[in-house]
C-alpha cells in the first residue's frame, strides 16, 4: 500500500512537473529564452556586431544571439529547461535611481569647480537583438547602465563649454562684430549658464554617448531628459545677481546701439535733404547760364546784350527805387 502511495506521488510530481508547468505563454511585451542544463538555445555561431564599439571593445562584449520565443502560446518546454521572460516596453528612470542607496540628486562638478546638483530621467527598452548581455551578460545590467550613464554626464559637465559662443558671430560691418562679440561675452563664460542654456545638446550628446549600452548590456537608451542643474543656494544667489548684473549691461548696450544707429540715420536724411536744396538753388543758375550760353554762341555779344535788356524790362516794372553811379 505505501508502494502504492509512493507511486501515486510520484506520477502526480510528474504531472505538475512536466505537464501542468511544462507550458508557458509570452505576452505582447516581452520575449523569452529558454535554457537548457543552464545554455541558451542559440542560432549557429552568430554573435551580436555593433559599430559603435570599437575593437578592443568588440573582442571583450562578444555576446551570441540567442533564439527568442516571440508573444504567444502555450508554449511547451522540459523539466530541465528554464523560460526567462524579459519585458521589451520602453520604460524610464530617474537619474537618482539606485538600488543599493536614496539619493535626491547627482552630484557633478563643473569646469569652474562648482558641484551642482543634476535631476532628471533616462526611457530605455531592452533590446532584441542582444537579450544574452541582458539576460546572462552581466548580474545587473540597469546598475550598470545607470553608472554608465551617470560616469559619462559627469565627465561631459565637467568639460562642458558652450558652442554657441563661437558661432552666434554673423557677418556684418565692425560696428555689428563688436556688438556681437560684447553680447558673446556677456552671456556666456558661466559653466553652470551654459548648462542651462544648452540642456537639449546635452541630452543629445548623452543619447549619442549611451549607444553602445545596447552591445555592452542589452539595453537601448531611448531618450535623455536631464531637466535639472541646481548649484547651491549660495552659489545659485550669486548666480542670479551676477546674471541681472550682464543682462542689464547688455540691455543698456543693445539701447546704446539703438540710438546711435538712429542719429546715424537722421545725419544721412539731414545731408541727403540739405544736398537735395542745393540742388534746387542751383538747377536754375545752371539752365540760365546754359541759355546765355547758347544766345552768345548764336547771336554774338550784341544779341546777348539786347536779350540782358530786354530781361532787364520787367524787372524795371517793379522796381521802386533805381540807384544809378558815377561810372553809370
Amino acid at each position: 500500500m505505501q508502494l502504492f502511495f509512493f507511486l501515486l506521488g510520484v506520477l502526480l510530481y510528474f504531472v505538475f512537473k512536466v505537464i501542468v508547468r511544462g507550458f508557458y505563454t509570452v505576452k505582447p511585451d516581452e520575449r523569452a529564452v529558454v535554457t537548457t542544463f543552464g545554455r541558451a538555445d542559440r542560432i549557429g555561431k552568430s554573435v551580436v556586431k555593433d559599430d559603435s564599439l570599437d575593437e578592443e571593445e568588440q573582442a571583450r562584449y562578444r555576446f551570441p544571439v540567442v533564439r527568442t520565443i516571440r508573444p504567444g502560446g502555450p508554449y511547451f518546454k522540459w523539466p530541465w529547461q528554464e523560460v526567462h521572460k524579459v519585458s521589451v516596453a520602453t520604460r524610464s528612470l530617474p537619474l537618482t535611481w539606485d538600488p543599493h542607496k536614496r539619493q535626491a540628486t547627482i552630484e557633478a562638478v563643473t569646469k569652474d569647480n562648482l558641484t551642482t546638483g543634476i535631476d532628471g530621467q533616462i526611457r530605455f527598452r531592452v533590446s532584441e537583438r542582444n537579450l544574452y548581455a541582458y539576460l546572462f551578460g552581466v548580474a545587473e545590467p540597469l546598475e550598470h547602465v545607470m553608472g554608465y550613464f551617470i560616469s559619462v554626464l559627469r565627465e561631459r559637465v565637467a568639460n562642458f563649454v558652450d558652442p554657441k559662443g563661437q558661432s552666434s558671430l554673423v557677418e556684418g560691418t565692425e560696428l555689428e562684430k563688436e556688438g556681437n562679440n560684447m553680447a558673446a561675452d556677456l552671456s556666456e563664460g558661466v559653466s553652470i549658464n551654459d548648462l542651462r542654456k544648452n540642456l537639449p545638446l546635452l541630452n543629445k550628446y548623452m543619447e549619442e554617448q549611451c549607444r553602445s549600452t545596447a552591445a555592452r548590456y542589452g539595453v537601448e537608451l531611448d531618450a535623455a531628459l536631464i531637466t535639472q542643474i541646481d548649484p547651491p543656494p549660495a552659489v545659485d544667489r550669486a548666480l542670479s545677481a551676477i546674471n541681472s548684473t550682464r543682462n542689464q549691461v547688455a540691455a543698456d548696450i543693445s539701447t546704446a546701439r539703438a540710438d546711435a544707429e538712429q542719429q546715424i540715420t537722421m545725419s544721412k536724411r539731414a545731408v541727403d535733404i540739405a544736398k537735395n536744396n542745393a540742388q534746387a538753388e542751383v538747377a536754375p543758375l545752371r539752365e540760365l547760364a546754359d541759355t546765355l550760353a547758347k544766345i552768345k554762341a548764336e547771336g554774338g555779344s550784341q544779341v546777348l546784350q539786347a536779350y540782358l535788356r530786354n530781361m532787364q524790362v520787367p524787372m524795371l516794372s517793379r522796381t521802386k527805387r533805381i540807384v544809378r553811379t558815377a561810372a553809370d
